[in-house]
């Protein structure tokens, strides 16, 4: 018989091609098979997911007809197993390594030009010629887990593991994993923020103690039940342990964390996982986690396809940075989430608030612009007026509309968090949340402007009846109108350059308030010999207190105001269009400029100049929101195509509750009623 033989029932698969039934007489026949069985479930594009899965299940019903064709591919698979080590497959591949950032970045370049040697002998070489398209991860990961949970069962991985070379080196990676996770869990980042009732008999230890138990058994020559026993108190042990590494994760919250520890969290994790699947391989009961090791398979082909991608490990770590810095403007973005009437308004109050001193930030800042000042020593003046105002409003709690998307956008990505909600987001509940904050929006920009305009306007008037002169005269105040028109002028583009910078000052906000909490800034405090001894412990308790509570807010202001008021010194000396429009900042120049000018620029222009003002504002919005919203979701992991029924549900919802992006319900809407009138249950 030659190497490939077809028999007479086999059915065309995908492309009308045949699989081949083979004869396995070697690791490489066994190999070649491999590789031409997912060639006929390849796609002919690398994102044409669909025509992979018509094709995967079209093999998947030849297989459950054809018993010779399923036999092949076990025999084929087996043929690796038996034929090379897979100890490199379970320890290494799809794990996060432990090396430094540079150094890692350094070794995945020099990769790119000179892949690393892999021998026939390793199981990782396997996979890179079975999967040898660099996309192939793509459309196996975007095949339905249904199928593929389907396919390993009546692959069964029902594959035997009682050879003793498989066995053997599943007891070694056992070993291995073990070891690398009790390591792990010895850093001081995870050690020490671990609750008591842990420290007193630590998971590690025990799981340590069970595989060892375990192995030697194994050495011994046990029986069959007596190593399922133990196999069993391992998989417990190993609960245990992720239930630590959940409390550890929870505690992020309230008490910070740092790279390093994001980095261990998730190494161990990843360890703990690899251990429940060999486990559940070397069990000789009858139930296989087919999930598990769908979860497993689908890492390992993705990381070897990215193994060396670079733009692949700067954004894993960029998401991690990330996550540490949002998780606390998740927090904060509660707040600025209305839900009941009574909060609607305090909103409004709070953005009134915030516009009566945004208007003295407006005046001020014209005073400064009348002084002769160097451009860099203006800059400087603006900036130091725009920080004491942000400042100002954080300790009267009052509101700077542009200042929250960065945080609510935080606040609806972690309703998103595929981790906090177990795979299931509660849709339903996100689009109540995303009305909530819509209309919470609208209430804060409402409440800075009907303050701001007016009230600058009275400044305007007021400084004119004292002294005599306009605040600004005619042509600057002409000048300040076209500075907001938006077809004559660059103010959409400043405005989005605010945006952004918007969002930056949160993000500085969040990574200094994440900062605080982890080092325990505030206790370090207390303990300092000189603040100890020159401060009453009442003061000493006042100060670490406020430091904790209003640190990272304070150096967001004061990165915010230096942002906006250094902006136009950098287009300057750089001779080009950069500068900054704020909403508020816009209105208040506005109302200045009008009352100087009247209606002498002609009513169509104002009209056009209020338009343009309103503009800055939207795209103030949209931008810090949608960079805040993109790296909030980022951080968490959450890709929105997972969700296509998210905008669906959303533009329902906006039929029947149109009313609550503007205004709340008198009772909040609930999850239960949303749906009982979305779809008339």
């Amino acid at each position: 018989m030659g190497f490939f033989s077809r028999p007479s029932n086999a059915t065309p698969v995908g492309n009308g091609k045949h699989v081949p039934v083979i004869r396995i007489d070697s690791i490489h026949r066994g190999l070649d098979y491999l590789v031409a069985f997912v060639k006929q479930i390849r796609p002919s594009q690398p994102g044409d997911y669909k025509e992979a899965e018509l094709k995967f299940k079209a093999m998947f019903y030849q297989l459950q007809h054809d018993r010779s064709l399923l036999f092949s591919l076990r025999k084929a698979l087996l043929s690796q197993f038996f034929k090379t080590t897979i100890v490199p497959a379970l320890t290494e591949s799809g794990m996060v390594k432990s090396r430094g950032f540079i150094q890692e970045i350094s070794t995945k370049i020099k990769h790119k030009i000179l892949p690393p040697l892999q021998v026939p002998e390793d199981f990782l070489y396997v996979i890179n010629h079975v999967f040898y398209k660099r996309s192939d991860y793509i459309w196996v990961d975007a095949i339905d887990r249904s199928l593929w949970i389907n396919f390993f069962t009546l692959l069964g991985f029902q594959v035997n593991v009682t050879e003793p070379g498989i066995m053997k080196q599943l007891n070694e990676a056992l070993f291995i994993l073990t070891q690398r996770s009790t390591t792990l869990s010895l850093e001081k980042d995870i050690l020490y923020n671990a609750p008591e009732i842990y420290r007193e008999d630590y998971p590690f230890f025990n799981l340590n103690a069970k595989v060892q138990s375990y192995l030697q058994l194994f050495q011994d020559a046990a029986g069959p039940f007596q190593l399922h026993k133990y196999l069993g108190e391992i998989n417990e042990a190993v609960q245990i342990c992720k239930a630590l590494m959940d409390v550890i994760s929870d505690q992020r919250k309230e008490q910070g964390t740092s790279l390093s520890q994001t980095y261990l969290l998730l190494r161990i994790e990843q360890h703990l996982e690899r251990i429940l699947m060999i486990t559940d391989a070397l069990d000789h009961d009858i139930h296989f986690n087919a999930e598990r090791f769908l979860d497993y398979f689908t890492r390992v082909v993705s990381y070897e396809k990215k193994k060396n991608s670079v733009r692949a490990f700067v954004s894993a770590n960029f998401s991690f940075i990330a996550y540490k810095i949002t998780e606390h403007g998740g927090r904060r973005g509660e707040a600025y989430i209305t839900t009941t009437q009574a909060q609607y308004w305090k909103m409004i109050s709070a953005a009134m608030g915030g516009g009566f001193i945004i208007s003295f930030i407006a005046v001020f800042k014209n005073l400064i612009g009348k002084m002769a000042l160097a451009p860099f020593w203006q800059g400087f003046a603006y900036s130091i007026n725009y920080s004491l105002g942000f400042q100002l409003m954080h300790e009267t709690n009052t509101t700077l509309a542009t200042k929250q998307p960065s945080y609510t956008a935080s606040a609806i990505a972690s309703s998103l968090d595929i981790e906090k909600n177990k795979h299931t987001p509660d849709l339903h509940g996100l689009v109540i949340i995303v009305a909530r904050t819509v209309r919470s929006q609208i209430a804060s920009f409402a409440g800075n402007l009907i303050i701001v305009f007016p009230l600058t306007f009275a400044f305007a008037a007021v400084y004119f009846w004292a002294t005599g002169q306009f605040l600004v005269n005619e042509q600057v105040a002409t000048k300040m109108l076209k500075d907001n028109h938006p077809l004559q002028s660059f103010a959409i583009l400043y405005a989005c350059f605010t945006g952004f910078f918007l969002f930056a000052s949160g993000i500085i906000a969040g990574y200094i308030e994440n900062g605080i909490n982890y080092g325990k800034v505030g206790k370090r405090l207390c303990n300092h010999p000189v603040f100890k001894n020159t401060l009453s412990p009442k003061r000493l308790q006042k100060v670490t207190k406020y430091v904790e509570d209003n640190f990272g807010a304070l150096v967001g202001n004061i990165s915010l105001g230096f942002f906006l008021g250094m902006a136009g010194f950098i287009g300057h000396i750089f001779g080009i269009p950069f500068d900054i429009r704020h909403i508020t900042i816009a209105a208040g120049n506005t109302a200045i400029a009008y009352f100087t000018t009247g209606n002498s620029v002609g009513l169509p222009f104002l009209i056009t100049v209020f338009g343009g003002v309103l503009l800055i504002g939207f795209f103030n919005f949209l931008v810090s929101f949608s960079l805040a919203f993109f790296v909030a979701v980022k951080s968490r992991g959450v890709r929105l195509k997972d969700f296509p029924e998210l905008f669906g549900i959303l533009a329902r919802f906006f039929y029947h509750y149109p009313k609550d992006f503007i205004y709340p319900p008198k009772v909040p809407r609930t999850v239960q009623q949303v749906k009982l009138r979305l779809y008339k249950i």
